[in-house]
């Protein structure tokens, strides 16, 4: 029997499937159906505890592709069911033995709808998880460490790279990456379009970057709140105007504070992959994958800030572009993985973007 205690005093038990023991961090919801193995991946849930909407868990296990990647950083998952008897071809783990083997706390047998519609009411909440059935005094003592909980900027260190690595060397684009906390697929879809892909860590200088003759800069995902990352922020500002810049989730809001936007928390984020968003250039509607907890500001852009897309539940900024300067962003993922792949033309359209940038700058360079 394991323990969920909420911010809120509220104590839900449940039955462990996971990995033996109890963390404190954040909790949220996922509306996806299906991409279990992605959503456990993700390193933008670093010190979360991720509530399965969905009531089915498990039934395809854990594959050997799938993962986005090495080592999960959240700290929890519930779900109402778990299955333990996956039938993919492809499984090689069932979800409990990889929980186990990954270190996660995880339960079942919980009213998952309850819980969403309590998250949904009070807002995102801090939370702990165990696999213990925990006394009265336990949970009081605990209540109060929660209250204090949060994730701060530090979170980064533990969801980049720890080097420069460099994919798909002989690509005829050469794009910097810069790692907040990427998602595998996202590096995959510039590799798939031709591109020589070198991936940095959060911390990196912007003098490096501009040292290294690179085509254009990329900014990924990633967990926390994104006006803490103030040295991040100042690095952005010194590529801006350098070299086109391209953002997606967290890269895309630090692009919005570096042209001095402002950012705010989600009462409980967009989290699945069935959300809206309106492209407000031609009016055209796709569903996207999202992942977030914050959102730009819509109010506080700035005049030069050309919005591009809008989200269609709760009109939230969900794309904009500064077209002088070469930056282009997304809140959403175009990458998917999990979710509706409508979004992946966006790739598409910002190589596009690149390639014309070097047509022009070879230009310039033949007539001197």
């Amino acid at each position: 029997m394991g323990t969920l205690i909420l911010q809120d005093g509220s104590v839900i038990k449940g039955k462990s499937y996971g990995a033996i023991g109890g963390y404190m961090g954040e909790i949220v919801f996922n509306t996806s159906i299906t991409g279990y193995q992605e959503i456990i991946t993700d390193p933008s849930y670093a010190r979360q505890i991720v509530v399965m909407t969905y009531p089915e868990i498990g039934n395809y296990g854990i594959n050997e592709s799938d993962f986005e990647s090495a080592n999960p950083a959240l700290v929890g998952f519930i779900s109402k069911n778990c299955c333990n008897q996956e039938s993919h071809y492809q499984a090689r783990y069932s979800i409990s033995e990889y929980l186990i083997q990954k270190g996660i706390v995880a339960l079942y047998d919980i009213d998952t709808r309850s819980l969403v519609k309590k998250i949904r009411e009070y807002g995102t909440m801090n939370a702990f998880i165990t696999s213990a059935d925990v006394d009265d005094l336990f949970i009081k003592k605990k209540i109060e460490e929660i209250q204090n909980f949060k994730i701060d900027a530090s979170i980064l260190d533990t969801v980049t790279t720890s080097e420069k690595i460099v994919y798909n060397p002989n690509g005829k684009i050469n794009l910097a990456f810069i790692d907040y906390g990427a998602k595998k697929n996202i590096v995959l879809s510039l590799i798939k379009r031709g591109c020589k892909v070198t991936v940095f860590p959060s911390h990196t200088d912007a003098d490096e970057i501009l040292k290294g003759k690179f085509d254009a800069v990329f900014l990924s995902n990633g967990p926390g709140d994104p006006a803490e990352y103030t040295y991040q922020i100042e690095q952005i500002k010194k590529l801006t105007g350098n070299l086109p810049i391209f953002g997606i989730c967290l890269g895309y809001q630090l692009l919005a504070l570096a042209a001095g936007a402002k950012t705010y928390k989600l009462k409980y984020g967009h989290r699945g992959g069935n959300h809206p968003v309106i492209n407000l250039e031609n009016n055209k509607v796709m569903m996207t994958s999202q992942n977030h907890g914050y959102a730009v500001d819509m109010m506080s852009i700035e005049s030069c800030m050309r919005p591009t897309y809008k989200n269609l539940n709760d009109n939230t900024l969900e794309g904009f572009e500064i077209t002088s300067l070469g930056i282009y962003a997304v809140q959403f993922h175009p990458e998917a993985k999990p979710g509706p792949e409508e979004g992946e033309s966006i790739f598409d359209e910002w190589i596009n973007i690149i390639k014309r940038n070097l047509k022009l700058v070879n230009e310039v360079k033949n007539e001197k």
